[in-house]
């Protein structure tokens, strides 16, 4: 079987030197193993961001180059379900820098974290600060449904609450790649948080107050969101978008000038 030519595992040490010139975007992807209600495997957030990505090098005719998934995240709020796994804050912010790191140092001056469960985000933002502050190259951090915002509500059904974790969005996508793994029978909508105009946990909405509580005081599945809603038609809609915008975002990012700092001392 041919070795795929986007992964940057598949090169030799001096292949991979001879690629630097070319300077594509090299995209970190992370995920978690957590509860997704009793619906779906533990493994969602990896096996979607990892089929996001890979769908997106494959396109991308040599512009991203895809590092191993990073499979674990912060957890602490989740550990009260059987099954996941934690990594603590300050671990998960300084072995993504080491990679963020690694990679600058061999020359890379564009990279991107694909994150693939929210909770990481906050310290994936820090990841990306740090490594254009400690290195000579650009590094931003995204999750996936923030790239296609228009295309997931036009397509949404739930009401606020409805797409925030393992609802109606998780759930569609999950149905369109691999939807013997979901078991739609076991799907129990849940969207347990008091009401707040203030606190609002929904992926594609901002909350003005960041607040996480502890899982199971809101959530009795795991599930925070409507996933009996979830159709693979809305997931092949919502991957495709994904994916496009993903391809414009690294075009973008492979071209986005440096700039010149100027220190004003």
């Amino acid at each position: 079987m041919k070795r795929k030519d986007y992964f940057y595992q598949n090169y030799s040490w001096q292949e991979l030197k001879e690629l630097v010139p070319k300077q594509p975007v090299v995209v970190q992807p992370i995920g978690s193993v957590e509860d997704h209600g009793y619906h779906l495997p533990l493994d969602t957030d990896n096996f979607l961001i990892q089929n996001i990505c890979e769908e997106a090098a494959s396109r991308a005719n040599g512009e991203i180059l895809l590092l191993p998934l990073i499979p674990y995240g912060f957890e602490t709020h989740h550990m009260d379900f059987p099954g996941t796994i934690d990594i603590q804050m300050e671990h998960l912010l300084n072995f993504v820098l080491d990679v963020t790191k690694s990679v600058a140092h061999h020359g890379f001056k564009r990279i991107l974290i694909a994150d693939g469960h929210g909770s990481n985000m906050p310290i994936l933002e820090l990841v990306a600060r740090r490594t254009i502050l400690e290195t000579d190259s650009l590094c931003g951090a995204f999750i996936w449904p923030s790239l296609a915002p228009k295309e997931i509500n036009a397509v949404r059904e739930s009401e606020q609450g409805g797409i925030a974790h393992a609802g109606e969005l998780e759930t569609s996508v999950y149905l369109h790649l691999d939807s013997p793994h979901v078991q739609m029978d076991k799907a129990e909508k849940e969207i347990g948080m008091p009401p707040s105009k203030f606190i609002i946990l929904d992926l594609m909405e901002s909350s003005p107050v960041k607040f996480m509580d502890i899982w199971t005081r809101f959530s009795k599945s795991g599930v925070y969101g409507d996933p009996k809603l979830a159709t693979p038609e809305k997931g092949k809609i919502i991957f495709e978008a994904v994916v496009e915008a993903f391809l414009n975002l690294v075009k973008e990012f492979k071209s986005r000038p440096d700039g010149n700092r100027i220190d004003h001392h």
